[in-house]
Order: structure tokens, then sequence, then C-alpha cells
């Protein structure tokens, strides 16, 4: 039984109060200064006790059994669909229906509907493939250049880059980009990166032979890539590639990035403790030091996902080859 939280009384109090009156005969009086309790608390459980027995000693809910100002259910179903149809704020649906706010507020927050940002939002479905290398999760992260020491995220202040390009056509001079490609295997969520320099076709082909090279280093035969609909992965040359490969290629759907969480998680958690989790002199630093930190991921770090085990778990081998560029 669950009590309330300021009950006085356990169930064997309640039980022992109520039979010293009823069984004992002690005076109600005696028996609530025994409980240490009020007089009308002891003759409510004893009342009870006598009428109900033993299931009449349990809490009950503080609702009243009926409530003739409560807002009907067929105004509380109108109130939903204005908020679903038109969008409408509270405010908006209180007055249109001379309603209080406070209670149309309270009424959106019971039904689920407290957040309009909430509205139409597509119910997440969770998957999984059934062995490893059915589908490998491809994408592209775009890194700023480390050049002259740490950056804005840990100094907390911009480089003042100079201009070049004379006084007619003045522009900053910009450090670049480094782009890490990823690949993610969907199954057993083993994981090769490689830092390079661009995101061209060519360059993600590359990345994509080598990708494969490292999954079949570890008895991982891939079927599938999924990448999203940039312009290397749209190109005619992945195609070919793709189908020289023997892989068949798919692409989420447009403005649908949830459709490659497995490589978008993975890139957050990357991000976070690789790229962004130490400081680095330099951007070579911190190609460095990727290494190291896949091979935690891979073969240590345990994943919500996979029952607190790490990848390798999934795969059955406990070597890593360390061909990360």
């Amino acid at each position: 039984m669950r009590l309330h939280g300021n009950a006085e009384l356990s169930l064997n109090n309640r039980r022992r109060l109520a039979r010293r009156v009823d069984e004992d005969g002690w005076a109600l009086t005696r028996a609530a200064q025994a409980a240490e309790v009020s007089v009308r608390t002891a003759r409510k459980w004893v009342r009870r006790h006598r009428a109900e027995g033993e299931p009449g000693l349990l809490d009950r809910s503080s609702r009243p059994h009926s409530s003739p100002n409560a807002t009907s259910e067929r105004r509380v179903q109108l109130i939903a669909l204005l908020r679903r149809s038109t969008r409408m704020t509270g405010a908006e649906i209180a007055e249109v229906l001379a309603m209080p706010i406070t209670t149309v507020q309270g009424i959106l927050t019971r039904i689920g509907l407290g957040k309009r940002s909430r509205l139409g939002r597509e119910q997440v479905v969770r998957y999984e493939r059934s062995r490893p290398g059915e589908l490998v999760h491809i994408d592209i992260k775009k890194l700023g250049r480390i050049e002259g020491g740490a950056g804005h995220r840990v100094t907390g202040h911009k480089h003042n880059n100079p201009t070049i390009g004379g006084r007619r056509q003045p522009r900053k001079r910009t450090v670049g980009w480094e782009f890490c490609h990823v690949a993610i295997d969907d199954f057993s969520r083993l994981a090769y990166v490689e830092v390079l320099g661009d995101e061209r076709a060519t360059t993600a082909i590359g990345f994509l032979r080598r990708a494969l090279r490292f999954y079949a280093d570890h008895g991982v035969a891939v079927e599938r890539v999924l990448t999203d609909n940039g312009s290397a992965y749209v190109s005619i040359a992945h195609a070919i590639a793709c189908r020289t490969l023997g892989l068949r290629h798919l692409r989420t759907r447009p403005r649908r990035p949830q459709t490659n969480g497995k490589a978008e998680r993975f890139i957050r958690t990357m991000l976070g403790a690789w790229a962004y989790g130490r400081i680095y002199g330099s951007s070579q630093e911190r190609t460095a030091a990727l290494a190291g930190w896949l091979d935690f991921y891979n073969l240590r770090r345990p994943h919500g996902a996979l029952g607190r085990h790490p990848p390798i778990s999934r795969i059955g081998g406990n070597n890593l080859s360390r061909s990360y560029i």
C-alpha cells in the first residue's frame, strides 16, 4: 500500500487503533492519544473499519465523486481541435471560447498539447538492422582548422584575421576547413573516421573504399550504405563506384536528417569527446588524437543502445587496426 506522504498512521497502526476501540473496548479519546492522532482522525478510521473492514483502512483519492463545474469533455475536444488545426495559443483559444486562460492552459497541458512546438511532430520510429554490414551510415562533418593555438571555443574570442586582396577587393584571411568523413555500422555501431581536406566526390569515393576495407578486416561484408543528398553522394561517379563495389546506395529524404540519425548521433559524441573535448595547438595534433579516441569508442566505451557494451562486442573480435587517417 502506498501511503500519503503526510500520513501519521501506517496500515498496522490504523488496524490497531480500530481494534482497540471495537474489540478491546477502549474509549475513542484514549485510543487517539495512544496513536498520537486527533479524535477526529481516530473516529474516521474506526468508522471506515466498521463499514468496510480491512479495505476501509487504505488511502483513498481526495478527488470528489462529482465535479459539476468541471469542463465538459465536449469542450475539451473543441480546445484540442482548435490547437491542432489552427495552432492557436492558449490565450487565443480562451478568448474565442470565453474561458479563463488558466483553465485552457491547464487542459492543454493535461492532454499533451501544452507546447505548440510539439504539434505535428512525427513519432520517432527507431530501427536496427539484424546483422553487421547490412547497412552502414556515412556522413561528413566540417571542422574549422586550428592555426596559432586554440580558437574561440576555448579562448572566448575570435581571432583578428587580417584582410588580403588589396583595397578594392578586401577579404578576410580564413584558416579554412577540414572534413571528417564518418562511417558507422547500423547493427554494431563500429565506426571508421578519416579527416580529409575536402568533400568532393573523388574524396568520398576514396573514403568509401578504405571504409569497406576496414570493415572487411573485421569480418564485416558491407551490403548497403546510407548517405544524405550532398553533392558528393548524388554524383554519377559515386553511383558508378557503388555499383562497382557491389553496394546498394540509399539516400535520406530531403530535409530529414533523422533518417541518418545514427551517423548524426555519433558525430555529436565524437565532437564532444574528441574534437572539442581537449585543447589542441594545431589541426595536426587534433587529427593525431583521433585514432586513440576511435579505439576507445570501438573497443571499450559502453554504448547505451548495446546494453552498455562496446561496439566490438557485436562483431566478435577484440583487435582493431589503427588505420584511421
